[in-house]
């Protein structure tokens, strides 16, 4: 039973920074896609972005250049550096992982942003 524990949210002004963190349990975690996404009230999730087992990252248009997403496998833990944050940035911040491509993401509860103006 995989368990994903997301901290760090909270409020910032526009400008700001915040750092999430997400500590995985029961997974092989070292083989693992470590991913955030999010989602804003009356809006569908959205991929923020994604880390591979070999630390391969990919990030949304929107994350692209201001959030940096990283991984430590010995405290089987992902980050995201989310930094010039934006209003429109406000939303639940999930942790997500999966085993290959064809599996379906595990979740977190979810963590609040928000930002602001």
């Amino acid at each position: 039973q995989v368990q994903l524990v997301e901290s760090g949210g909270g409020l910032v002004q526009a400008g700001g920074s915040l750092r999430l963190s997400c500590a995985a349990s029961g997974s092989d975690f070292s083989r693992s896609t470590m991913g955030w996404y999010r989602q804003a009230p009356g809006k569908q999730r959205e991929l923020v972005a994604i880390i591979g087992s070999g630390g391969t990252t990919h990030y949304a248009a929107s994350a692209k250049g201001r959030f940096t997403i990283s991984r430590d496998n010995a405290k089987k833990s992902v980050y995201l550096q989310m930094n010039s944050l934006k209003p429109e940035d406000t939303a639940v911040y999930y942790c997500a992982t999966r085993v290959t491509s064809s599996s379906a993401w595990d979740w977190g509860q979810g963590t609040q942003v928000t930002v602001s103006s």
